[in-house]
């Protein structure tokens, strides 16, 4: 297996071990990996190409949508 998949493996564990903590103490941890995602997901897409870019997107997606959705309506100004 390559190394941004095993990273991105990682980061799925850290993301969902961050998920187990009290929501005060999500803050920091969870900035840290939305941050890193997208580094990653192009990181795989470079290794690996478009589709599986996709792939691991939906999966930042999926595990950050509430965050992104807060992110995407405070820069629309609607918060």
């Amino acid at each position: 297996m390559s190394y941004p998949l095993i990273l991105a493996c990682f980061w799925v564990f850290a993301a969902s071990a961050v998920a187990f903590l009290p929501m005060r103490r999500q803050f920091a941890p969870g900035l840290i990996l939305l941050i890193v995602a997208p580094l990653l997901v192009l990181w795989i897409g470079i290794e690996h190409g478009w589709m599986w870019m996709v792939a691991a997107s939906l999966a930042v997606i999926s595990l950050f949508r509430r965050p992104l959705w807060y992110l995407l309506r405070r820069l629309l100004g609607k918060v």
